[in-house]
C-alpha cells in the first residue's frame, strides 16, 4: 500500500464533507499534572466509541445517538461507522444529528465495519493505514486543526478479538506506521476497540512506544474501569502522547466531575439529566458491546480571539420546572461568564453575574414557570458584548403544588400479586392531580430492590390524568391508551410487600408507596388509595373501596370512570386507539394518534403496512415506541408530511419493544409506518410521545 496514494484519495474526499467549525471548548486549571501558562487554554474532549447497536453494527437505532448527544465529544475516534444506506447524505446527515452541522468527519471506503473520525475542528488531512490481520477495516486516521500551536493526529482502531498475539502484531504494524508519518512535534491520540482482555496484554506494551498506557484509568459512576458489556473486560481505550497526557484534566459532565475520564454506562449514570437525551437503558441495547470512553483535556491555545457558545439547553428541550439541569458552554479567552435566562425571549433573569468560565458547566434549578420561549444567555462576565444565546427555544412545565413540578403526581394503584402467574400483569399506576401536565422524560419507577422502568424521553402525565406501568406489553389490557410496560422487562413486585419509589429526573423522590402483605398478598386485588385519587389517602385492598368495580382499576378511577372528568386523562374525541383498514398509504393514514395514547394494530400479511398520522405543535424530541405481542419482528419508520418517502428515523432491530427518538425542529404533520420485517406479521401497540405532540 502507497501511504501518499491513500493521503491524496482521503483529501480529495474530504472536499465532500463539511468542515468543522470553531467554537471551542471550557477552560479549567484541573490537569493530573498542574499546569500554568499565559496563554488561554481550550478543553478538547476525546472520545473512543464503538457503541453501535441491532443486528447491523450501525448507529440507526439511536441509542449510541443519545449517547453522543448527551456526553457532547469533541472528537470521536469511531469504530463501526455505519449509517442508513451508508451514503454520503446519510453519513452526513448521522453527524449533524449526533454531533452538529459544523462538524467534519473522515470515514474509510469499502470497508464492511469501517473506522472513522468525527471532529469539532477541521480535518486537514485523512486517510487509512493497512490492518493486514483482519480484511473488513483498517486504521483511520486524521490529523485535525485544533487550537493552539500543535495539530492533533488521531487514529481509529478496531483490533481483532482473534488472539492476543494477533492484536499485539495489529499494534506494531500501526506503531510503525505512526512513527513512518506523524511529526514528533505534534499530539497524537489512539483510540478505539482493541478487544483486549486484560491490561497486561503485550500490545499495551508496543502501544506504549507512542503513547502513555500507564493508569490512572476512566472509570463510571461506581469506580468501575471495563468497558465491555457484561462490565467485566477493558476492551475500548483512549491512548494519547505525553505532549498531550501532560495537559489531561477531569472530565465534567453536568454537576460530576471524574478524575480519570469517564466510561459511560447509561445503566448506572447518575443523575441521568446530566446526559440527556440519553435514556438509562441505551448502555444495554440489544448487541452493543462496548461503553464509550472520555478524557478531557486543556492545551494551550496561541488564539487571541475570544468566544462564548451555548451548549445546552439549546432549543427544543422540555424541562420541569424546579429539577435541577446544567446549563453548560465552551468558552475560549474568556476569564469569567454571565448566566442568564428569559421566560419570553425579552426579559432576562440574571442566575449569575459571574462564574469560572472554564467550569463549563454551571447546576442550576429551573424556574418553576411554565413556558415555551425560555432560552439561556452566557456572556463574558467583563464585556456584555460578547454572548452567545440558545439557539432556539425550550420548554419549561410546572405542575401545582410545587416541589420541583411534581406537587401533583403521586402513586394511586398498584397490584403487587397479579392474576395466575402472568407477572406481566403486575402494574404501578401514577396520578397526575395538578392543573397542567408534567413531563416525566427520565422518571423512575423502582421497588425495594432497583429501578424496574424509566419514562422515554418526552412522556408525560396529562393534568387531571393517569398512565400506568406494567410489568410486560402482554398485561396491558386491549384499548388501555394510557400505559406502558416497563423498560426492563418487569416490575417484580415481591407479593410478602414491598416498596415502590417514583423519582423524578433529577433523581428527587416524588412519592413512595409502602404496601404490606395485607395489600400485596391476594391474587389478582390490587392495593389503591383510599379514599381513591388521594395523595394522603393509604393502602387499602381494591374490593374493600365504595363503589369500586373489579378487583383492579387500571387506568380509570376505582369507580370505573375516567380520571380527570371522563377527558382530562381519557383520549380526545378525535384520537384514536386502533388502527382500521385500508391505512396501507400515507393519503389512507390512520389518524390522528394522541401524546401518549397507546394505539392497537396487527400486521395481517407480508404485504401489509399500516400508516399513522399524529400532530406536533412545538419542535422538540418526539419518541416512537412499538410494543410487539409475541416474537414477531416489527418495525416502525418516522416520515414527515413534506417527504413520505425518505424516513427520519427508525425502529428496526430485533428489540420489543421497538424504541427510538427524533428531534422534531418544525412543527407540523408527521407519519409513523408500521411494517413486518422480512414478512413477518403479529399484533401491536403503537405510541407516540414527546412534549410536543399533540395531546
Amino acid at each position: 500500500m502507497l501511504v501518499h496514494r491513500r493521503l491524496v484519495a482521503a483529501l480529495l474526499s474530504l472536499t465532500l464533507v463539511a468542515c468543522g467549525g470553531s467554537a471551542l471548548g471550557g477552560v479549567e486549571d484541573d490537569s493530573l499534572d498542574t499546569q500554568e501558562s499565559a496563554l488561554a487554554t481550550v478543553r478538547v474532549r476525546l472520545m473512543a466509541a464503538n457503541i453501535t447497536s441491532g443486528n447491523l453494527q450501525s448507529y440507526d437505532p439511536g441509542h449510541g445517538t443519545r449517547i453522543f448527544q448527551g456526553t457532547q465529544p469533541d472528537i470521536v475516534m469511531i469504530q463501526e461507522f455505519n449509517y442508513g444506506d451508508n451514503s454520503a447524505s446519510a453519513i452526513r446527515s448521522f453527524v449533524d444529528t449526533a454531533f452538529g452541522s459544523t462538524f467534519s468527519y473522515y470515514r474509510e471506503g469499502g470497508a464492511q465495519i469501517p473506522n472513522g473520525v468525527i471532529s469539532r475542528w477541521p480535518i486537514l488531512a485523512a486517510g487509512e493505514w493497512d490492518d493486514n490481520q483482519v480484511s473488513n477495516r483498517d486504521f483511520a486516521w486524521a490529523r485535525i486543526d485544533v487550537p493552539g500551536p500543535k495539530d492533533l493526529w488521531v487514529v481509529s482502531v478496531h483490533l481483532l478479538t482473534a488472539s492476543s498475539s494477533v492484536r499485539n502484531t495489529e499494534a506494531t504494524n500501526l506503531v510503525n506506521f505512526i512513527n513512518a508519518n506523524v511529526p514528533a512535534g505534534d499530539y497524537l491520540a489512539i483510540g478505539g476497540d482493541l478487544n483486549t482482555d486484560s491490561r497486561s496484554e503485550s500490545c499495551f506494551s508496543t502501544f506504549s512506544q507512542v503513547v502513555s498506557t500507564a493508569s490512572p484509568y476512566p472509570a463510571d459512576r461506581n469506580g468501575n474501569t471495563n468497558t465491555n458489556a457484561s462490565r467485566g473486560k477493558p476492551y475500548d481505550h483512549v491512548l494519547v502522547d505525553a505532549d498531550l497526557r501532560q495537559y489531561q484534566t477531569a472530565t465534567l459532565i453536568g454537576a460530576s466531575s471524574y478524575a480519570s475520564g469517564l466510561v459511560v454506562d447509561t445503566r448506572v449514570h447518575s443523575p441521568l439529566s446530566e446526559i440527556s437525551p440519553a435514556l438509562s437503558g441505551d448502555s444495554g441495547a440489544t448487541n452493543m458491546q462496548h461503553m464509550g470512553i472520555i478524557k478531557d483535556f486543556l492545551i494551550p491555545s496561541d488564539t487571541t480571539g475570544a468566544s462564548v457558545t451555548v451548549g445546552s439547553p439549546n432549543g427544543g428541550e422540555s424541562w420541569v420546572g424546579g429539577s435541577a439541569h446544567s446549563i453548560t458552554w465552551t468558552a475560549s479567552g474568556v476569564t469569567n461568564v454571565k448566566l442568564e435566562y428569559t421566560l419570553n425571549g425579552s426579559t432576562w433573569t440574571t442566575i449569575t453575574s459571574s462564574t469560572a468560565a472554564s467550569a463549563g458547566s454551571y447546576a442550576w434549578t429551573v424556574p418553576s414557570s411554565a413556558t415555551t420561549a425560555a432560552k439561556v444567555r452566557v456572556s463574558d462576565a467583563s464585556s456584555s458584548t460578547l454572548s452567545d444565546t440558545s439557539n432556539a427555544s425550550f420548554t419549561i412545565t410546572v405542575s401545582d403544588g410545587g416541589g420541583g413540578g411534581t406537587g401533583g403526581v403521586f402513586i394511586n394503584e398498584v397490584l403487587v400479586n397479579e392474576a395466575g402467574s402472568a407477572v406481566s400483569g403486575e402494574f404501578v399506576e401514577v396520578v397526575n392531580t395538578g392543573s397542567t401536565a408534567v413531563d416525566l422524560s427520565g422518571w423512575t419507577i423502582s421497588d425495594a430492590s432497583s429501578v424496574r422502568h424509566t419514562f422515554a424521553s418526552g412522556s408525560s402525565v396529562a393534568a387531571g390524568g393517569a398512565v400506568v406501568v406494567f410489568g410486560g406489553a402482554s398485561g396491558i389490557p386491549s384499548g388501555l391508551a394510557n400505559a406502558v410496560a416497563a423498560s426492563t422487562g418487569s416490575l417484580g413486585l415481591s407479593n410478602s410487600g414491598d416498596t415502590v419509589t417514583v423519582k423524578n429526573a433529577a433523581g428527587t423522590v416524588v412519592d413512595t408507596a409502602t404496601l404490606s402483605s395485607g395489600v400485596s398478598g391476594t391474587d389478582g386485588v390490587s392495593a389503591n388509595r383510599s379514599p381513591d385519587v388521594s395523595s394522603s389517602g393509604s393502602f387499602a385492598l381494591h374490593t374493600s373501596l365504595s363503589g369500586a368495580v373489579g378487583s383492579s382499576s387500571p387506568g380509570t378511577k376505582a369507580d370505573g370512570t375516567a380520571f380527570g372528568g371522563g377527558g382530562g386523562g381519557g383520549t380526545p374525541s378525535d384520537a384514536i386507539t386502533s388502527e382500521s383498514e385500508d391505512n396501507g398509504t400515507a393519503a389512507t393514514a390512520d389518524g390522528r394518534v394522541a401524546a401518549s395514547t397507546n394505539v392497537s394494530g396487527a400486521i395481517s400479511s407480508s404485504a401489509d403496512a399500516d400508516w399513522f398520522t399524529f400532530t406536533v405543535t412545538a419542535a422538540g424530541t418526539v419518541t416512537v415506541t412499538l410494543t410487539i405481542s409475541g416474537s414477531a419482528d416489527l418495525d416502525w419508520y418516522l416520515y414527515s408530511e413534506a417527504d413520505t418517502s425518505t424516513y427520519l428515523a427508525r425502529g428496526y432491530t430485533a428489540s420489543n419493544p421497538e424504541q427510538g427518538s427524533y428531534s422534531v425542529s418544525t412543527p407540523g404533520t408527521y407519519y409513523v409506518r408500521v411494517v413486518g420485517y422480512s414478512g413477518a406479521t403479529g399484533s401491536y401497540t403503537l405510541n407516540v410521545s414527546g412534549a410536543g405532540v399533540s395531546p
